[in-house]
């Protein structure tokens, strides 16, 4: 019997999550394994936070909330994109859902027609393609390599414009490559979008605060102000407070947009935890000590693994700018020989074998688009990376032309 209509039948699950599923099933059964597989810090969020969530639950602050998110979050979000990036937003343009992935279910679902496309820039989150096919958009792909950056040029989104284009997708910092947009680049791609006034941005910056150089971070909107009413900012609290698992994301836009936003999420799950929502008050509004001190942490990550990988001159590897990944060419080893006489095909064999025989998980380029590559997180301790820079090299010398 078949269940899944064929837009379900035709999406796959989280290809990193079903890497970091296998890689703890190994461990569960013995095996040494390194999981740099998820994007997820490996710290715990401020003490405040967790006490915020506490007392919530202390003083009964347990009942359904509004769909939008309650009003002093909201206004702590209005706040946050007041300071950090000079942005005005009314309280009714701003929004709070389960996750930053929830607000691009909700937004696809509410302004997607069939065959509407959405312009997605790869390397790219694995998720974003899937999401937009689940609510009968079209992605089309845009190859960005290297020569660019890994970043969409004006020249390459004027050519992927057609008149059903809906929407452009954009993720500064990138995941999975840590590229940062600047803002004479995103006026580039504005200078383009003006002369297309039926597609709309969104603006994907949940790592805004995982700067791991000197290269600084601008929203889209900071550079591209005329495209405000065009653009919708997605952010959250998982990366920069290490909170993935209390499922708080937000996002800043238009009224009507934010309200059809709403809507969609008064049809699906309601509203947020109120418990969750509580420990992102106190995320936004307490010290931020904590944030810098992260990024801190993840750009000395970054300097140990650049310094690894650089003695591995089979691997093209690129240092990036932002987030935690470290995005891996393995193109000059595609096949070569396993001890085994196993040919390594492409990148999803590279990552089975370094996970299998070497015990590191990664995630294969192909699941972010770009086949050739290999993406680990940087989310984890200094010998840890250490450890996995040396399984690494171990697998490249045990290969063989």
């Amino acid at each position: 019997m078949t269940f899944e209509n064929k837009r379900a039948a035709g999406i796959k699950s989280s290809p990193s999550m079903a890497i970091a599923l296998a890689a703890r099933k190994l461990a569960a059964e013995g095996r040494d394994i390194i999981d740099l597989s998820l994007g997820e810090p490996d710290f715990e969020p401020p003490a405040h936070v967790a006490e915020a969530a506490c007392a919530a639950i202390r003083k009964g602050r347990i009942r359904y909330g509004v769909p939008a998110g309650c009003g002093s979050l909201r206004q702590a979000i209005v706040a946050k994109f007041k300071a950090e990036n000079q942005l005005d937003y009314a309280l009714d343009e701003v929004m709070v859902a389960n996750g930053a992935k929830q607000i691009l279910f909700d937004v696809f679902l509410a302004t997607l027609e069939a065959g509407d496309e959405v312009i997605i820039p790869t390397p790219c989150w694995v998720s974003y393609g899937d999401i937009a096919s689940l609510h009968g958009g079209e992605p089309v792909y845009v190859a960005c390599g290297q020569e660019t950056g890994f970043k969409i040029t004006a020249e390459m989104l004027e050519a992927a414009i057609t008149p059903k284009t809906r929407w452009l997708m954009l993720n500064s910092p990138s995941n999975p490559t840590g590229a940062i947009y600047s803002a004479g680049e995103y006026r580039a791609l504005a200078e383009v979008l003006v002369r297309h006034p039926r597609v709309l941005v969104i603006s994907d910056e949940i790592y805004e605060h995982i700067l791991l150089k000197e290269v600084p971070f601008i929203s889209f909107v900071s550079a591209c102000p005329d495209l405000r009413e065009r653009t919708l900012i997605v952010n959250g609290v998982s990366k920069a407070y290490a909170m993935t698992g209390w499922r708080v994301g937000y996002a800043a836009g238009p009224n009507a947009l934010i309200a059809a936003l709403s809507k969609m999420q008064s049809q699906s799950v309601t509203s947020v935890s109120s418990v969750a929502q509580a420990a992102a008050l106190a995320a936004l509004t307490g010290d931020q000590v904590f944030v810098a001190d992260a990024a801190g942490i993840f750009a000395g990550r970054a300097r140990i693994i650049a310094d690894r990988l650089a003695k591995i001159p089979e691997l093209d590897f690129t240092p990036p700018d932002g987030a935690f990944y470290a995005f891996i060419g393995v193109k000059r080893l595609l096949g070569c020989k396993t001890a085994a006489g196993e040919v390594i095909a492409d990148d999803p064999a590279f990552a089975g074998h370094l996970l299998q025989q070497f015990g590191l998980s990664s995630v294969p380029g192909a699941a972010f688009g770009a086949s050739g590559f290999i993406r680990l997180s940087i989310a984890a301790s200094d010998r840890e990376l250490q450890l996995a820079s040396e399984r690494l090299a171990a697998m490249v010398h045990s290969l063989t032309r």
